[in-house]
């Protein structure tokens, strides 16, 4: 009986471990789903959901398409090492295939195969193989010095942080620092000793074997090949590259459309594996601009696969959302860490019997409901605008806060109050249910997001009061009057990057001013700072976030700054280096001014710049 030799054991014991642990690891996760997702998952199998998956498994987890758009040459370094690894196990295994003439050979034959075939390719099919095998080798030799230079200066591959590693990550990235150069060595000397290598092997083995002792430093290679390899598959699950097999697992489950929920479940769990660590998040935190540089999204999730995260880290951040666009695994980062103040938070016990609701009396003209927000009534000028708005256009509308009703919920889910804000969420959902209308308008992008993705209002349509007044434009029930005035629009991070309105506040804004494009817009919007999210960060410090964002507008020394969010408006309002405004007022603003040019009272520049200042 022929034995396989004795050095493919690391190879060969670390394989076994991280199969197995794989297997027994994705089954606890996935049992931990709600039944609904399993349920998801078994009718998305079979269907093109699974080569979907296929697809962005190739573009994302082998190419790196998301940071090759961020940097080329990181994108690069990604690719090289992920799929060139991939194409050497896929090729190499044709090669056996090819030389075995044989479907069933063994993996260690296929990765040790310059060690048991001995003799060079003679086939012409034998010989392309065998060169191909030596450039993908080199091309992924090429990702390994970029890998080398980047710990050097990550400066060069456009990154000004990284994160830190630990003992695991440490272990398991010295082991793939040493995988290829050890077989691009074991295979040169084996073709220096045979003379079986191949374009790029045979004269590395013909130049070592004029300079070593080849004939005894083959074997020591060959077991230095594959310890690397049993050492990394051991440091796996320890460390950073646990990344690897689980973001495929994500891709998919991603795919069948499972989300992360408000409680921890198997699938936020598997968002938190997948996340490698790679630190491109942290240049786009503004917490960096108030100096605060430990509660970045990676840290948390880091902490979170520790077991040692601390409420000081847990909420000390806007949720911005700031860092999501900019990950290329595409986790949902502001929902993990919602996800996680829900379980670390200890319940508000309150019933809340005092909002207990009455009879709702709504004309049945009611077109819409209005609904302003705390914030909202926190900045008057807003709903003033929105009334004379409602007016000009004749919109019949039920205000339903104006009495200062129930807030919307949402800033006590972000908190982690879930079961106190479904309390305010029931409530307000009886008194909408029972109004009888079709539409909800909101002024706050908070109430708009939670309205959207919480409340369960099926036959009614909500939208933000920038989306409305655009409908309301385009039906031509407002009139339009272009100002002369300079704006820099700011998409409030909850409407913008939380719910993807980024074109509507800027097709109505066009129309009443001069729109002025800026460098941080829409997914990459500077937050104004004010975040109700963050409950642990300093005024101090929400003002330097703040006039981080304010130098960036005022450098392009605009008329007005406009944004979309009562919030933002009080927010940079503070800062007293510009007028802030909602686009409502705006919209309001040149309705004015168009009725004044009908009685010959149409004001100048320098007039309305002054009534700007309020």
């Amino acid at each position: 009986m022929d034995f396989p030799p004795s050095f493919i054991l690391p190879f060969t014991i670390g394989l076994l471990f991280i199969s197995v642990f794989l297997v027994i690891i994705t089954g606890i996760w996935i049992s931990g789903l709600p039944r609904i997702d399993k349920s998801r998952i078994i009718k998305s199998i079979f269907t093109r959901k699974s080569l979907q998956a296929i697809r962005e498994t190739f573009m994302e987890a082998l190419l790196h398409r998301k940071i090759f758009r961020k940097n080329p040459v990181l994108g690069y370094m990604h690719m090289s090492l992920a799929f060139g690894w991939f194409l050497l196990i896929v090729v190499g295994h044709i090669d056996a295939v090819n030389h075995y003439q044989t479907f069933s050979v063994p993996a260690y034959k296929a990765i040790f195969m310059r060690y048991f075939v001995t003799e060079p390719a003679t086939t012409l099919s034998g010989k392309m193989l065998a060169a191909s095998m030596d450039l993908l080798l080199l091309f992924v030799l090429s990702g390994v010095m970029l890998a080398y230079f980047k710990r050097l200066n990550s400066r060069m591959f456009g990154m000004k942080k990284t994160t830190k590693l630990k003992m695991g990550d440490r272990i398991a990235l010295s082991a793939l620092w040493l995988i290829f150069p050890l077989r691009f060595l074991a295979e040169g000397v084996s073709a220096g000793i045979h003379h079986n290598g191949s374009i790029i092997s045979q004269p590395t083995g013909q130049l070592l074997a004029s300079a070593l002792p080849v004939q005894s430093i083959e074997m020591p290679l060959w077991w230095a090949y594959s310890g690397a390899l049993g050492m990394f598959f051991l440091a796996l699950p320890v460390s950073r590259y646990m990344h690897i097999p689980v973001e495929v697992v994500m891709i998919f489950l991603r795919k069948y459309g499972i989300k992360v929920q408000k409680r921890v479940s198997g699938y936020s769990r598997i968002q938190v594996y997948s996340c490698s660590r790679c630190g491109i998040c942290l240049d786009s935190c503004q917490m960096t601009h108030a100096d605060i540089k430990d509660t970045q999204s990676v840290y948390v999730l880091k902490h979170i696969r520790n077991k040692n995260l601390t409420d000081e880290k847990l909420f000390n951040c806007l949720l911005c959302g700031r860092c999501q666009p900019d990950c290329p695994v595409g986790l949902e980062l502001n929902n993990l860490r919602m996800t996680q103040r829900i379980e670390s938070t200890k319940e508000y016990n309150s019933s809340y019997e005092y909002l207990k609701n009455g009879p709702v009396v709504v004309s049945p003209q009611t077109e819409v409901i209005y609904f302003a927000g705390c914030m909202t009534h926190l900045t008057p000028a807003i709903i003033k605008s929105m009334k004379e708005i409602f007016a000009v256009a004749g919109v019949k509308y039920w205000f339903m806060d104006e009495d200062k009703t129930a807030c919307c919920g949402r800033p006590l889910m972000q908190v982690g109050q879930y079961e106190a804000a479904k309390k305010l969420i029931e409530h307000n959902r009886e008194k909408i249910m029972a109004s009888g209308a079709k539409k909800l308008v909101v002024s706050c992008p908070i109430c708009y997001k939670v309205f959207n993705e919480d409340y369960a209002l099926p036959g009614i349509s909500v939208q933000h009061h920038s989306e409305y007044l655009l409908e309301l434009m385009a039906d031509k029930r407002l009139p339009i009057n272009k100002l002369p005035l300079r704006v820099v629009y700011h998409d409030p991070c909850e409407l913008g990057r939380g719910s993807g309105i980024y074109h509507q506040p800027r097709l109505l804004l066009d129309e009443y001013a001069e729109v002025i494009p800026i460098k941080n817009e829409k997914e990459a919007a500077f937050c104004c700072g004010g975040s109700l999210a963050n409950i642990k960060i300093q005024m101090d410090e929400r003002n330097q976030i703040r006039d981080k964002a304010m130098d960036e507008y005022l450098s392009y020394q605009p008329d007005v700054l406009a944004t979309a969010c009562p919030l933002c408006k009080k927010t940079f309002a503070k800062s007293r280096d510009l007028p802030v405004h909602d686009i409502a007022e705006i919209v309001c603003m040149a309705i004015r001014q168009k009725k004044d040019a009908s009685s010959d009272k149409i004001k100048s520049k320098k007039e309305l710049k002054m009534e700007l200042w309020g």
